[in-house]
């Protein structure tokens, strides 16, 4: 079965858990985003991640807040 004659999806696509809050500035020193605290890696890749790889990364984001200077914080 070719892409073109696979069988479409029964419902609409579920929404994916993000913290982003569209500041995408990383922080040179630390590697975070200052506005959802995680990696250029982790953001790139956060679709593929399954629903707990999300949670757990969303639960160590509150923790990481300490690894930026205290003037870049949110």
């Amino acid at each position: 079965m070719s892409e073109f004659n696979a069988p479409k999806s029964s419902g609409a696509p579920r929404p994916v858990a993000t913290p982003c809050i569209q500041v995408c500035t990383v922080d040179g020193r630390s590697g975070l985003c200052l506005g959802c605290l995680r990696t250029l890696g982790e953001i790139g890749g956060w679709s593929k991640l399954t629903d707990e790889e999300r949670a757990g990364i969303m639960a160590e984001l509150p923790a990481r807040k300490d690894r930026l200077d205290p003037s870049l914080r949110f």
